[in-house]
């Protein structure tokens, strides 16, 4: 039998920005013109009026409290980042850890240890920092008691590397290929004549069409820059200059 209520957030919920109340919890994810193209379970979000920023680093996170365990009542359903929970799986939820890193969980009443991979939200009940699955719990000694004083360390992401278990450190979160968008139209001939403005002071505008509602609109978006520092500083500068709304967007 299940031992806490922890907060099972889809990716669904996320995506969409929704306002719902999930076993029992009022959620609301926060979404910014900062923040609208991270993954939604990278995004801020709040549970029953508290905020929560997951950290986009695992490195040298530690933590002590209490864990609880989840089982039944989830199986078979999506977990925060679009897996289906399996409670016989080694995996946990955690507030916020970045999903898919991995951490050893120590039982300290017992001293047994056990690696598992974060890939849900929770604990939201108070003084809890980590739900574990059936499994996990069962090996660390936690289901018959329903709760345990632990100690977490966190790993970092797995990875295969010549047959053996490696960890790799975060993504770098700076390099990559970013964009500003500077506006959104209704008529593509206003997103053409914004474009062509700004064309020759970035190099490359772009229109890029989209569908909203049933309804077709046309974003400008400017610039080909390499790093997020670079792209946030264009951002500033062309807030400054009268596009208040101007915000960066990234592409894999």
């Amino acid at each position: 039998m299940w031992k806490s209520s922890p907060l099972h957030i889809v990716v669904g919920l996320l995506l969409c920005l929704l306002i719902s109340s999930c076993g029992g919890h009022t959620t609301r994810v926060i979404d910014t013109s900062e923040t609208r193209e991270l993954k939604g379970w990278q995004k801020p979000y709040e549970v029953d009026g508290r905020r929560y920023q997951p950290l986009r680093d695992h490195q040298n996170f530690s933590q002590q409290g209490v864990a609880s365990w989840y089982g039944k009542k989830f199986h078979g359903r999506l977990t925060s980042n679009g897996e289906t929970y399996n409670m016989y799986a080694m995996t946990a939820a955690h507030k916020t850890l970045p999903l898919g890193v991995e951490v050893r969980v120590t039982n300290k009443r017992n001293g047994r240890s056990a690696v598992v991979r974060v890939n849900d939200r929770g604990p939201f009940v108070a003084g809890r920092i980590i739900d574990l699955s059936y499994a996990a719990a069962k090996k660390l000694g936690v289901v018959e008691q329903g709760t345990a004083p632990v100690e977490l360390i966190a790993l970092g992401y797995p990875r295969q590397q010549g047959g053996k278990h490696r960890y790799v450190g975060p993504v770098d979160y700076d390099a990559g290929s970013f964009a500003i968008q500077v506006g959104a139209f209704s008529d593509a001939a206003n997103a053409d004549r914004l474009a062509g403005r700004l064309r020759p002071r970035f190099g490359r505008a772009e229109v890029h069409p989209g569908q909203s509602r049933g309804r077709s609109f046309f974003r400008v978006r400017v610039g080909d820059f390499r790093s997020l520092h670079a792209a946030e500083a264009a951002k500033a500068k062309l807030r400054n200059q009268g596009y208040p709304g101007a915000f960066v967007v990234a592409f894999d």
